[in-house]
């Protein structure tokens, strides 16, 4: 008989929890503009920050609840999706992954929408989507946009966010620039109201097609606005630029945007801007052009 047994000991595992309460991912959100660390249910449905005023870049489908007429928006082209022209290492890949993150097939989306009962096109670029990026599907969406509008008479709104043309498709994507702006002359040529709104950021070759093209042209607070980026022309010229180069407030006293608009008013300034420019028929009034 043994006197002595081994007893069986309960393993006890090492707590990885610290002291003092936890707090749990998302919470906050760092602010790009003041750089405050702010709790994001004070952002509000807007996401707009408290200490500086900064809007918050915001998915597509936020900025249709935010703007539109309740339950007056139907997608126009939704089976649009991107091709792989170059056969780009990875792209298709990634394609598939922002999709699944965004829920979008590209990085705009369309449709015809209502504000303030005025029925309308409306094209609302995503920068979650690959930063926004334009090839050859965002270039035919909102090409489509704008020939459906001439057709059906409607005035068009379309929020820009874009770092520029998709470097994954090459020269595809640069066409876009041409192709979009066609179709914007031939509204125009039919009398039709075109609103842009800019958003931050809008640079590249979105800024220099469809993004200034705009019969009267709005920015949100801060947005970046350019072409280059700083970086670029710094190292071009060989000189420093002020801080708030190709920002919304600097483009604005240069003379290429005509208002920077809060993102809680926009609703509001949009409905009033097409009462005052569009008639029942969709055309520009006469007294407004």
């Amino acid at each position: 008989m043994r006197l002595f047994k081994k007893r069986p000991y309960i393993s006890i595992q090492k707590s990885t929890s610290q002291n003092g309460p936890s707090v749990p991912d998302g919470m906050f959100e760092k602010c790009p503009q003041c750089k405050q660390s702010v709790y994001v249910k004070s952002l509000g449905q807007e996401r707009i920050c408290p200490n500086c005023h900064y809007a918050f870049r915001i998915r597509a489908q936020e900025r249709l609840a935010l703007t539109v007429d309740p339950n007056s928006f139907s997608e126009w082209d939704g089976e649009v999706h991107p091709s792989d022209p170059l056969q780009f290492p990875g792209y298709e890949e990634k394609i598939q992954n922002v999709q699944i993150n965004t829920g979008l097939r590209e990085a705009v989306l369309t449709g015809q929408a209502r504000f303030n009962s005025i029925e309308s096109a409306i094209g609302i670029m995503d920068s979650h989507f690959i930063m926004g990026s334009m090839g050859q599907a965002v270039g035919e969406k909102i090409t489509r946009l704008f020939e459906r509008a001439t057709e059906k008479n409607l005035p068009v709104v379309l929020f820009t966010a874009s770092g520029g043309a998709r470097m994954q498709e090459g020269i595809f994507s640069l066409m876009q620039m041409a192709k979009t702006s066609a179709a914007i002359k031939r509204h125009s040529e039919k009398g039709l109201f075109y609103l842009t709104v800019i958003t931050d950021p809008t640079t590249g070759g979105v800024t220099a097609s469809f993004a200034m093209l705009g019969d009267i042209i709005l920015a949100e607070p801060g947005a970046l606005i350019g072409f280059a980026g700083k970086r670029v022309i710094e190292q071009t010229i060989k000189a420093s630029l002020p801080d708030d180069f190709q920002m919304a407030e600097t483009v604005l006293k240069n003379g290429f945007i005509d208002q920077i608009v809060e993102r809680e008013k926009l609703k509001s300034v949009i409905g009033q801007l097409l009462e005052l420019h569009v008639d029942p028929e969709g055309t520009v009034k006469e007294e407004s052009k």
